[in-house]
């Protein structure tokens, strides 16, 4: 069961609360919003740009609707997704769709949706014609699924953080990363392919805009989803790729226990929290559960406050997952990663904070928190873990776990020593009377 609500596009401004202007992007899938939205079904048969002809519509949204096209020249099907022609009058949306598809056109990571083709119908609504997936997309996944394990939900991160990282290096912040928008597909024979979609909310930088275009990014304006929006976001501040990382965060945080990191039901109090809540630790969400070692340190760092306390760039998020989880990460997957100058350090990040951390749930790891340096996230902050500090995290820890472990029997034995000895004085004291 997922926490929270679900939200659409462009919510009323005068109905928010000032000073923020909002506009919410929604957790639906795109076939559950057909209601909301009646696109016009004369499209289909229709030929588009001499080489795409419409078969079906497969999903509907508040800008529009997106089609299944066969491409004959290339024997192949496409996706079309074309903007409602209504919204033409609107300069804002109309940048943002083709925002999306210069965005997109740009990236060329096998873990991102290719765009072949963008452009504008005889009525003048826009379309894009990017490839057509098979699967499901992530929240679906884990709604029919569960909660996933860590290798699987691990290593479908550290592709989706290889896609982020070709995008971030040209410009482009993704600004509304959720599970709705990773999709999982067959790619190969391989399968759990994600392929990152829906950059229509991207941030692209001034180089990368066409001369004349719409610039919609300002201070003051709040766009995404508030259930993995980061703080600076939800702020309506300046955005970077950690903001993007604090999103993936969120993501994989849910991917391994089903819930997000807070409890909320309502979208400004999830915009509150993100700004000043505490995440709940990994680890406490579902006591039951036990996770790798290290897996909670890295998660909840990607959740820190400040953007400088995250991890600063995808691949090094990607790189701590590897270091830490280094025997159920495959090395194919990492290869879609591409290297920074902190690569290793980050992977080094990973193996120290596994080895600081030992696999345990529960009560026991916060017993184990009290007594260590290497558990700083007790209070929910993340914290930065160095090979000094991991080795001296590492050696308190061992003692403290094997005197938590003894406790138990320690004091039965104590206990039963007791009790013997006491009987033992009574006895004597009944012989010495007599």
């Amino acid at each position: 069961m997922r926490i929270g609500r679900r939200y659409h596009a462009d919510a009323d401004p005068q109905k928010l609360s000032p000073p923020l202007c909002f506009f919410y992007t929604g957790r639906d899938d795109l076939s559950a919003l057909g209601t909301f939205l009646n696109a016009p079904t004369s499209y289909i048969g229709k030929e588009i740009a001499g080489q795409f002809r419409i078969i079906q519509r497969i999903g509907s949204g508040g800008m529009g609707a997106v089609y299944k096209a066969e491409q004959p020249e290339m024997n192949r099907y496409v996706a079309i997704k074309i903007l409602h022609p209504k919204y033409v009058s609107r300069p804002d949306l109309v940048s943002r769709f083709r925002r999306e598809a210069r965005a997109m056109s740009h990236l060329s990571h096998p873990n991102t949706a290719r765009v072949y083709l963008y452009g504008q119908l005889e009525d003048g609504a826009c379309y894009i014609a990017m490839e057509y997936l098979e699967g499901k997309n992530l929240a679906q996944v884990t709604r029919a699924e569960g909660m996933l394990k860590a290798g699987r939900a691990v290593n479908i991160m550290v592709q989706v953080c290889g896609a982020l990282e070709e995008a971030h290096r040209q410009g482009i912040v993704h600004r509304d990363l959720k599970p709705e928008n990773i999709f999982l597909t067959s790619q190969g024979g391989i399968a759990d392919f994600p392929k990152v979609l829906d950059f229509g909310l991207a941030k692209v930088t001034q180089r990368e805009m066409r001369p004349g275009s719409l610039i919609l990014t300002q201070e003051g304006m709040v766009f995404g989803t508030p259930e993995f929006m980061s703080p600076e976001q939800a702020r309506g501040q300046a955005l970077d790729a950690r903001s993007d990382i604090y999103s993936l965060g969120c993501i994989l945080y849910e991917m391994l226990t089903g819930k997000l990191p807070f409890d909320a039901s309502q979208p400004m109090d999830y915009l509150a929290l993100q700004i000043r809540g505490t995440p709940i630790p990994l680890s406490e969400r579902i006591p039951a559960l036990t996770f790798p070692p290290g897996l909670e340190a890295v998660v909840m760092k990607t959740l820190a406050k400040e953007p400088g306390q995250r991890y600063p760039s995808a691949s090094d998020f990607a790189m701590a997952l590897k270091g830490c989880l280094s025997d159920q990460v495959d090395d194919d997957k990492m290869r879609s990663v591409p290297a920074t100058d902190e690569s290793q350090r980050f992977l080094i990040h990973g193996q120290d904070a596994a080895r600081a951390e030992p696999a345990l749930s529960g009560s026991a790891k916060l017993a184990a928190a009290e007594r260590s340096p290497a558990f700083p996230a007790q209070s929910g902050a993340p914290s930065s873990i160095g090979p000094a500090a991991a080795a001296q995290g590492a050696s308190a820890t061992a003692p403290a776990l094997s005197h938590a472990a003894a406790s138990p029997l320690l004091w039965a034995a104590l206990g039963a020593f007791g009790m013997l000895l006491l009987g033992g004085l009574i006895a004597l004291g009944v012989l010495l009377l007599r």
